[in-house]
């Protein structure tokens, strides 16, 4: 199985924009989070389901949580953007996502053709 994990060159560019670690306990390793919540937010699937590799899940869920509440999300966008914008190559970031439920597919009874009125 694939699992994503931010490159050294992605890393560097996140890593100077973090913000500082001010809690209790020491933060556990921010690029194996970061790379656990982008594997989860790209691969679609529950936060419960993520693999082992980056972590306890309830600490990816919290810190996009918390981070997102903080805004610290959108800072990292703006601030990797505007990075990348003097570069020669065009850089996009889309977050665009459907999710849909697992009856999506039909209803009650599954598919039944129907005429059109």
């Amino acid at each position: 199985m694939h699992h994503f994990y931010l490159s050294d060159t992605q890393w560097e560019a996140i890593r100077p924009h973090l913000p500082p670690d001010r809690g209790r306990k020491p933060r556990v390793d921010d690029r194996r989070v970061i790379s656990g919540i982008i594997h989860v937010l790209q691969s679609g699937c529950r936060w419960r389901d993520a693999p082992p590799e980056y972590g306890s899940y309830t600490t990816l869920y919290n810190r996009y949580n918390r981070w997102s509440a903080r805004g610290i999300w959108q800072y990292l966008f703006r601030e990797i953007v505007g990075t990348l914008s003097n570069e020669r190559d065009i850089a996009a970031i889309d977050s665009t996502h459907i999710k849909a439920h697992r009856s999506a597919g039909g209803g009650k009874g599954g598919h039944v053709l129907r005429r059109s009125v």
